[in-house]
């Protein structure tokens, strides 16, 4: 059970998880002196999520899901065949990114997708926290994709508390009404999104994420009292290929890169480019 001071920590900083990426330089965060540690944190916080009501809900669930992505995307797949995370935060310091790599964990034993095929990254990250994601057998990225990763088999994206420009990006890099079925989010709720920003910049700074709110499929992931401040406001998203099909031919004819130019908070760390 993590002790109580920490649980505090999660409560305050709850609300301002949804905008961890919003800085423009990668933040110091102070080293781990013992991995040993932060992985007994992580597998107690496995253990305390294993005993929680909300769990056999979230596995049925998921369950449930990859049967019909199968079913969908891969005939003979009989599983999801990656997992993707961005965002996660500093797990070693933050005890609510803690319980969110513990509910990676969890769902990656129960859609038996192997660790080793799940990809994390997040600027944020420390040295420290990069080996103990590599010692528990998570393949940690070296490069900033801005969530820009395009999919050719079933893939879950574990997003949790991520900003909107890396939901658009993910979109845009699979906008197509044959791959997008085989994208799974985990994250924030696309409808939530839709109801805490204004239409019009909506459409006009993430128009892929806007185009998408009304075809998608979306499923709220419930969550106890206690844990409000880790999951909340968190859905499984999928794109069905009927629903996609609803929407006009020439919305998918060559779609331009997001560039995001009036926007002044992105909410997301974009990789150092070189300058032309």
């Amino acid at each position: 059970m993590a002790a109580s001071s920490e649980w505090q920590a999660v409560r305050r900083r709850g609300a301002a998880r949804k905008g961890k990426l919003a800085q423009s330089e990668k933040p110091q965060a102070p080293e781990s002196v013992d991995r040993g540690q932060d992985r007994r944190r992580i597998t107690e916080a496995i253990n305390e999520l294993r005993c929680e009501d909300f769990w056999p809900e979230w596995k049925e669930i998921l369950s449930g899901c990859q049967a019909e992505t199968v079913d969908e995307t891969v005939e003979g797949t009989d599983c999801f065949m990656e997992c993707v995370c961005y965002g996660l935060g500093n797990f070693s310091s933050c005890v609510s990114a803690r319980y969110q790599l513990a509910m990676l964990l969890l769902l990656l034993d129960a859609l038996q997708i192997p660790v080793g095929c799940c990809s994390l990254y997040d600027p944020v990250f420390t040295e420290s926290e990069c080996e103990t994601l590599r010692e528990l057998g998570f393949t940690v990225l070296t490069e900033n994709e801005e969530g820009k990763r395009a999919v050719c088999h079933p893939t879950l994206f574990y997003l949790m508390h991520c900003g909107k420009a890396l939901y658009n990006n993910l979109l845009w890099k699979n906008w197509s009404p044959q791959i997008l079925p085989k994208v799974t989010v985990i994250g924030n709720s696309f409808l939530g999104i839709q109801e805490r920003t204004l239409q019009r910049q909506l459409e006009r700074d993430y128009s892929f994420l806007s185009d998408v709110i009304n075809v998608c499929e979306e499923t709220s992931l419930p969550c106890s009292q206690r844990f409000l401040d880790v999951f909340n406001d968190t859905a499984l998203i999928r794109f069905p290929p009927h629903k996609l099909r609803k929407l006009p031919e020439s919305i998918w004819d060559e779609p331009s890169e997001p560039c995001y130019e009036h926007c002044q908070d992105l909410e997301i760390i974009q990789r150092v480019r070189e300058p032309k």
